[in-house]
């Protein structure tokens, strides 16, 4: 078999799109997961402080 850049590409396309789609389902997993549901409110809230307060 001899690997020419038709060959490679194709395989690249593939392979690539499979990872793509395995990625974004760990992706997924991850975020939703419920024991990560505290470091995530967490992050949501230590964005602004408490003295941060639209000026009047």
């Amino acid at each position: 078999m001899d690997l020419t850049h038709e060959t490679l590409v194709e395989a690249s396309k593939s392979w690539g799109l499979f990872y793509l789609i395995a990625f974004s389902i760990c992706v997924l997993v991850y975020t939703f997961w419920p024991a990560n549901r505290k470091r995530f409110d967490r992050a949501k809230k230590g964005i602004l402080d408490e003295n941060d307060k639209p000026w009047t």
